[in-house]
């Protein structure tokens, strides 16, 4: 019961985001403003504060990354396989499949989430995992994407590429937290309670916009493949997370940490992404939308067994 009083909350907010939608007390088209406020100022202004004040060596956690990241690699990789030899679907739907099941929302629900568990350590586990997911998983996807666009008649866009990658504002947060660590400096009181204030806005901000943007009219259609891609998002790949924690004997904190990393709903950007390249729109957002529903029970499940 301690466990489902700290998390039902989180979902709760979820929930009355979209109850405000469909009873037309808010519009959904404040979403997108919502989430934009969370991801470019109250997430970077989090991630910063607590990057810059902890050690350079708790920042580096190899075991962590191996376990999270290693994880999202191997099961991107898997449903790309499958949908290549087994769906014979092309590359660039068989990769976006492949990142409704890797790609994970760790900034808007598990930092929320760890926070609450773990407060600020919970908080550097999901900045990691964030920066894993924006800086690494991203980027390949978006290769992927490009390759299958143009069937190699087009040369990439290298230069957009990185600077894509390296204008994302976690990513700078970051990069900015990681250098004022290596200087070893104390943040000034009143920086430090702004960036606080800031940082404190996200979880109710981007909880509330994930649930305003929800919606079901994508479940009609495919349902055993959206079935297929939300177990294996929500069961396999924390399963696998869960193994690697053990093989590089992460402590059990990080463990509970990569495994909520893992189990958390689909990330929005794989849908931005879909909708960019115009492939597997319909099937992304289902997926997102029955992975934000689902993740209540699952969610809870992961941290109980843990």
């Amino acid at each position: 019961m301690h466990l489902a009083g700290m998390i039902l909350p989180i979902f709760a907010i979820i929930l009355t985001g979209w109850a405000a939608r469909v009873s037309g007390y808010m519009p959904h088209a404040l979403a997108p403003s919502l989430m934009r406020f969370a991801y470019y100022v109250a997430m970077p202004a989090l991630v910063f504060l607590t990057i810059a004040e902890e050690s350079l060596h708790s920042l580096l956690e190899w075991r962590f990354l191996a376990a999270f990241g290693g994880g999202s690699l191997l099961c991107f990789a898997a449903v790309l396989f499958f949908g290549r030899t087994v769906r014979g679907a092309s590359l660039a739907s068989s990769a976006m499949l492949a990142a409704a099941v890797s790609m994970t929302n760790t900034g808007f629900v598990a930092l929320p989430i760890l926070k609450t568990l773990y407060g600020q350590p919970g908080v550097l586990s999901a900045a990691v995992a964030t920066v894993f997911v924006g800086a690494i998983m991203f980027p390949v996807l978006v290769v992927l994407l490009e390759i299958g666009r143009y069937d190699g008649e087009r040369k990439i866009d290298t230069a957009a590429l990185i600077r894509q990658i390296g204008t994302n504002p976690v990513i700078l947060a970051t990069i900015c937290g990681l250098l004022w660590s290596l200087v070893g400096m104390t943040l000034p009181q009143p920086v430090a309670s702004f960036l606080h204030i800031l940082g404190e806005a996200l979880t109710p901000c981007a909880l509330f916009a994930i649930g305003l943007d929800l919606t079901l009219d994508e479940l009609r259609g495919r349902l055993n493949l959206y079935a297929l891609l939300m177990a294996l998002k929500l069961a396999i790949m924390p399963l696998v997370v869960y193994a690697l924690c053990l093989a590089t004997g992460l402590n059990r904190t990080a463990t509970i940490a990569a495994v909520v990393c893992a189990a958390v709903p689909t990330a929005k950007s794989a849908y931005v992404l879909a909708v960019e390249y115009d492939i597997e729109k319909t099937t992304v957002g289902a997926v997102i939308s029955m992975t934000t529903l689902f993740s209540i029970v699952t969610l809870l499940a992961w941290l109980y067994i843990l």
